[in-house]
């Protein structure tokens, strides 16, 4: 139970990665706290929580509203009196011709993916600096640094979130704060949906192959350097980027 006692805040937690993180903190003994606009998904991972004899509490959040981050946190700390760990998770995408795309469609992902991890790291900081002590770790992708045509605003919310991450270690540093990211590659998580639209996965072989570890990536993949980010154990590790993805951003391809 390497987490009892921490209070961990774990956006988008309904759903993909962020579900599995959620229950993966619980049972490590830690208080969840599940944000989540999608009030029907984050319901029900609360539920399987608590069944599974887990703490977590859900608290219906738009990270697009800095109003609605502020009573998020202020939930969580009235509720269990601090805050120790951030998951910025939270996260959409987009896929449009950059000849198409309208500034809204932009700002919409900019202000889901980079600007709610600005406001989310803001506000749990104030709360982690009364103690001396915390960890924010903020989900990226390999999409910062590689790209497929038309992604151009969720390869830029990416991006920007790898340089907040370096940018808030060193500001937070002498508070205790730790800041670090990961950028996960191909990870399937359709079996980690809300129950009406979970679906069993099923990857090719060619699929499989694209990466060098033979396999395509579950949340469990996540959730353990997570888990390993937010102990003791990565003291010494602030302001990195770990990048999770079978090896995939290394090979090269070459179509015959």
């Amino acid at each position: 139970m390497k987490f009892e006692n921490k209070v961990v805040i774990v956006t988008g937690g309904g759903q993909g990665i962020g579900r599995a993180i959620s229950q993966a903190f619980a049972k490590q003994g830690a208080k969840v706290v599940i944000a989540d606009i999608d009030e029907e998904a984050g319901r029900e991972n609360e539920k399987i929580i608590i069944q599974e004899q887990g703490e977590a509490l859900f608290v219906k959040t738009d990270v697009r509203n800095e109003g609605e981050i502020k009573q998020l946190v202020n939930q969580t700390v009235k509720k269990y009196g601090q805050v120790d760990i951030l998951i910025n998770n939270a996260g959409i995408g987009h896929t449009e011709s950059i000849y198409t795309i309208n500034v809204d469609d932009f700002d919409r992902v900019l202000s889901t993916n980079l600007r709610s991890t600005f406001i989310c790291s803001k506000y749990t900081a104030l709360e982690m600096k009364k103690q001396q002590q915390g960890v924010i770790i903020n989900i990226a992708s390999t999409r910062a640094f590689m790209s497929e045509p038309n992604t151009e605003a969720y390869a830029a919310s990416k991006g920007g979130i790898l340089a907040l991450t370096h940018a808030l270690a060193i500001s937070l540093g002498h508070d205790g704060i730790r800041v670090n990211a990961i950028s996960p590659g191909w990870i399937e998580v359709g079996d980690w949906q809300k129950s009406k639209m979970a679906i069993q996965p099923h990857h090719s072989e060619e699929d499989k192959n694209q990466h060098p570890v033979g396999r395509v990536g579950q949340p469990m993949d996540i959730t353990a350097a997570c888990l390993y980010l937010a102990s003791d154990d990565a003291s010494f590790i602030t302001g990195q980027n770990l990048t999770i993805d079978g090896g995939m951003t290394k090979k090269m391809i070459y179509v015959e």
